[in-house]
């Protein structure tokens, strides 16, 4: 298990994951990227509701992968079944 200690955000994190460091560059380049995404079209809203909004597109965007996989997964069960049944 990896040990991180990182600035996101203006604010001071640490934590441990089994993720490497390019995968949590990665992370953290992506939130603050989308943090200011959100910020300039934001106009006046506060830090607390960029970062809601934030987490509810991340928590969105999550949900539809999942969503998609799901389908792909049953479509992919529905092809090795027929393909079993003409073997």
């Amino acid at each position: 298990m990896h040990s991180f200690q990182l600035n996101v955000l203006g604010m001071d994190i640490s934590f441990r994951t089994d993720a490497d460091s390019a995968r949590i560059e990665r992370a953290q380049d992506f939130v603050e990227k989308q943090y200011e995404r959100l910020k300039n079209q934001g106009g006046q809203f506060g830090r607390e509701k960029l970062l809601t909004l934030l987490v509810l597109g991340v928590a969105d965007d999550l949900l539809q992968t999942q969503q998609q996989l799901d389908g792909v997964e049953t479509r992919l069960a529905n092809l090795l079944e027929l393909i079993e049944k003409t073997d």
